[in-house]
């Protein structure tokens, strides 16, 4: 269902039509399938019902019904790859407007309605190395923040270590969290808010809105680094890891006072160079699940997510193989040809499609081969199709070759001629 895209489950097994997909078929009935996909439970159902009564108290868990599963694969994640030096994290939706309580609605994102999740991610590959489903602010009580408790939540030095640097966002960013994060020995870097608590406030030789592109402000305050920076509009950074300037420079096209378009380079501070870098980690993630995603609508909360802790799992092999390959110093294989040979061996195939038998014509062939000279006329005996559409009990073993139908050939009830007349 990756590599093929079809507006419903049931076209997958969709007969005699333009449209018809023989593989599915072959491999398990439509009808079976619908019964694994209905009774799918990640959980221990009577343990659901222990959970449900718990609803309103704090021993309530939300996503109970997805927790082992989840579990599974979060240390999965954890344990097959180290991740490199640049971590960034960022929101995650899984598409489903199903009413939970969890759904979450972000304007900003592509996928608008859904669950959110926060994900850490390699920057250099998208590999997805931890995440947590939101499942609302009553989860997130410490005092801090629902921005510090996700990203202090993801950044475990028990799985780790030390020394890596975090890029965020402006919802993430705050001075607290870096003092934090410091003090675990991570460094972070990421835009900041106007106002945010613990920034400094000062006015002295701040920027305006006519200050020239390019124009650059820096401060410090301990090991926190404040940068502003204007490009068409002002841009605030806040780092723990970057000097403010390096000399590096980012060309830009604007007018002359002749009215001719020129580019310039302008200067650029480090930290933002750096942070446009490495930030797309969970986009570059989001972006490989999209291509070969075995999403697609269901009525049960937990299959939406059921469904794509598999993305993150055949992401993730992905991206593990083509680490592989790299260090093997062989070429991996695409995306699409990934997918595709993963699904063949799980479903105990291989890729290679058998070639259309050649038809024999309306010739009557024997039912079964055999060599035993004694039982040839009886081996392999099949009901006639004609006889028992007359409710008559008659064996035979011929069959036509084209029509792989079982039919009479005898002088006396010749069903052979009749079937094809």
């Amino acid at each position: 269902m990756a590599i093929l895209k079809l507006p419903a489950v049931a076209d997958y097994w969709r007969q005699k039509h333009m449209f018809s997909v023989p593989f599915p078929g072959s491999l398990m009935p439509r009808d079976s399938f619908r019964v694994i996909s209905w009774n799918l439970h990640m959980s221990d159902p009577a343990e659901d019902v222990i959970n449900d009564r718990k609803k309103g108290t704090p021993e309530y868990d939300t996503l109970f019904r997805v927790r082992p599963l989840m579990d599974d694969i979060k240390i999965a994640c954890k344990s097959f790859y180290q991740p490199r030096l640049n971590l960034s994290i960022d929101e995650r939706m899984v598409a489903t407007k199903a009413k939970t309580g969890m759904t979450q609605y972000m304007k900003a994102k592509p996928t608008k309605w859904g669950f959110k999740l926060f994900v850490l991610a390699d920057s250099s590959n998208g590999y997805t190395c931890d995440f947590t489903v939101y499942t609302g602010k009553s989860k997130f009580a410490t005092g801090c923040g629902l921005s510090f408790d996700s990203v202090v939540g993801l950044m475990k030095p028990a799985f780790l270590g030390s020394g890596y640097h975090l890029y965020c966002d402006n919802f993430y960013t705050s001075p607290h969290l870096f003092r934090h994060l410091r003090s675990l020995k991570f460094g972070a870097c990421g835009t900041i808010r106007e106002g945010r608590k613990e920034a400094p406030k000062t006015k002295v030789n701040a920027l305006t809105r006519k200050s020239p592109r390019g124009s650059l402000r820096w401060i410090r305050d301990g090991d926190l680094l404040f940068t502003k920076w204007m490009d068409n509009r002002e841009v605030s950074m806040c780092s723990t890891i970057h000097p403010a300037y390096s000399g590096d420079t980012v060309q830009r096209r604007q007018k002359s006072r002749e009215g001719h378009w020129e580019t310039s380079h302008i200067p650029i501070p480090t930290p933002i160079i750096e942070y446009n870098k490495y930030m797309g980690g969970v986009d570059l993630s989001d972006q490989l699940i999209q291509y070969y995603s075995v999403h697609h609508t269901t009525k049960r909360w937990y299959r939406t997510l059921f469904l794509h802790f598999l993305d993150i799992a055949i992401t993730n092999s992905y991206i593990l193989h083509k680490e592989l390959c790299q260090s093997a110093q062989s070429r991996p294989l695409t995306h699409k040809a990934f997918v595709e040979q993963l699904a063949a061996e799980l479903c105990g195939v291989t890729l290679d499609v058998a070639a259309t038998p050649k038809l024999t014509g309306h010739t009557p062939l024997p039912t079964r081969e055999t060599t035993d000279q004694s039982s040839r006329a009886t081996a392999g005996r099949l009901r006639c199709e004609l006889c028992k559409r007359k409710g008559v009990k008659k064996d035979t073993p011929w069959k036509c070759g084209e029509c792989d139908v079982p039919l009479c050939l005898l002088a006396d009830r010749n069903c052979f001629h009749l079937w094809h007349s």
